[in-house]
Parts: C-alpha cells; structure tokens; sequence
C-alpha cells in the first residue's frame, strides 16, 4: 500500500480550508495538578498548604489588614489568607486515526491520505509531545496498526501493508478508539485526544444484538460523554449521502467535514486546525 505524500508542516490554503474553524487559539494549554508549569493565577487554598502562591498570599494577608483596619504591626498571616498557585502547561496531543478500510472505491484511498498526514505529524512530533495512533476497521473486526507513538522509524515499520475489503464493523472501530484513548489517559491524566474518523458511516457489524447503526451511535455518545474530542471525515459520495456520517458525528459532538478530494495536505490541516482551534 503507497504512502500519501509527506511533507514539512506549512499553512495551507486549500478549499478545506473554509470549511474548519477559523480562529487561530492557543495550543493544547491545560491546567495541571502537579508543582511544574506556569504560574498564571492563584485561588483560595482552603487552608492546605500545596503550593501556595506568596505574592497572592501576602496581598490577600493585606487586604484583610486594610479591610480590618487592624492596628497590630506588621502583616499577620491566617489559613484564610493563603493562596495557592493554578498552573498551566503544554499538554501532549494524542491523535488517533480511525479509519474504514471496507470494501469500496475509497478505501485504499482513505488509507493512502491517512499514513500521509501521520507521517507528516510525525516530523513534528518530538517538539511538541505528541503521539499519533491508526485504527483500521475492516470485515469483522477494527485493529490497532499503530499504537500512538511519536516515532516515524516505528510508524514506517508499523504501516506498510494493510489490507482493505469487506464488512464494515463501525461500531467495533469506535470501541477500539476508546480503549486505546483511554489506555493513553490512564498513562498521563493530561493528555488531549482527538478522534480522526473516516468513514462513509454505513456499519454493517455488530458486537451485541443491536442494530449495527444504532450500536455505533450508542458507542459514539459514550466517547463523546468521556470528554473525547471527535472529528467526522464524511466518505460518502455526494450523490448517495443518506447523512450517517452527520449522525454519527452529532453523537460523537463533533464537526462533520465531505471532502471533494482526500488528500494527505488537507487531512493534516484539518487536524493541525482542530488542535488550535479555540475551545
């Protein structure tokens, strides 16, 4: 199977462009419990002393004196008054590729455009501590290809060959996601998942006794109910759209993208704009 193209992360300015969110936010900042990251503001500390926050503790110890108009020399310090720091850090990015690799014109397509833009994630990756994972999901089954790294040597070794046809188990790909990204959130509480899924939305597989499509619905409110960020590549074609792919993600609360063509550049930017898009 080819790679798409892969190339040095740039602005892009493609027709897909218009369709993803045009405000430039800040990156993947998150608050963090732990005594690294900036210091950007303090709250009470309820009379715990974890980390506290001087400058903001001496001023509220002044405030109260100003307030009291105590005449006790010098600045008397109570539980009450103590601060504490809120700290924010760069977060790490897990992007997880879930692809459908059934049978149909598209697949070796959406495969194709899917190891261009992570290898193309990947040459940036080491700077920013981000991981990217693929997903497959194909005849009865959805496998993990590529368990979220920030390695292209392993990435390369990881996707050379994978196979595309029958059923689509749309429901058995979701689930997968959501053990992998929870798998990487027990690992590190802080990282930031976002869900790349690319599919015509037309399960034909179940795991339980449901009907496939309402199975696959039932498992994208859970994800999206963990606080998982999800975005919906809709491969159906125009003409045959029966709006799956736009249910789907309306329970996965995410936006909804069709694509005139799938390529490797426009894949990637979708990503790189939904990383700094503001929240």
């Amino acid at each position: 199977m080819d790679i798409g193209p892969v190339f040095k992360p740039r602005r892009l300015s493609t027709p897909l462009d218009r369709l993803t969110r045009s405000t430039a936010g800040k990156r993947s900042l998150t608050k963090t419990r732990r005594k690294r990251g900036r210091y950007v503001q303090s709250v009470p500390a309820n009379g715990k002393p974890d980390d506290l926050a001087l400058d903001a503790t001496l001023r509220h110890a002044a405030l109260n004196r100003t307030r009291t108009r105590s005449t006790e020399p010098g600045i008397q310090l109570k539980k009450s008054d103590w601060q504490k720091k809120v700290r924010v850090r760069r977060a790490a990015n897990l992007i997880l590729f879930v692809v459908d690799a059934s049978w149909s014109m598209a697949a070796s397509e959406r495969i194709e455009a899917t190891k261009g833009a992570i290898f193309s994630l990947l040459t940036d990756a080491y700077k920013r501590r981000d991981q990217v994972g693929l997903v497959v999901f194909q005849r009865e089954e959805a496998r993990l290809e590529l368990a979220p790294t920030s390695s292209v040597e392993l990435a390369k070794e990881a996707l050379k060959d994978i196979p595309v046809g029958g059923k689509t188990p749309l429901s058995h790909g979701l689930v997968l996601a959501y053990r992998v990204i929870q798998q990487a959130r027990r690992k590190d509480p802080e990282v930031m998942p976002l869900m790349i899924l690319l599919t015509d939305g037309a399960g034909n597989v179940s795991l339980t006794r449901l009907p496939p499509q309402e199975e696959a619905l039932r498992v994208a409110r859970l994800i999206a109910r963990s606080g998982i960020r999800s975005v919906v590549i809709n491969m159906e074609h125009p003409s045959f759209d029966r709006g799956l792919t736009q249910e789907l993600a309306d329970a996965l609360r995410g936006p909804c993208y069709t694509l005139k063509e799938l390529r490797a550049q426009e894949l990637y930017q979708t990503v790189r704009d939904e990383l700094t898009a503001e929240r």
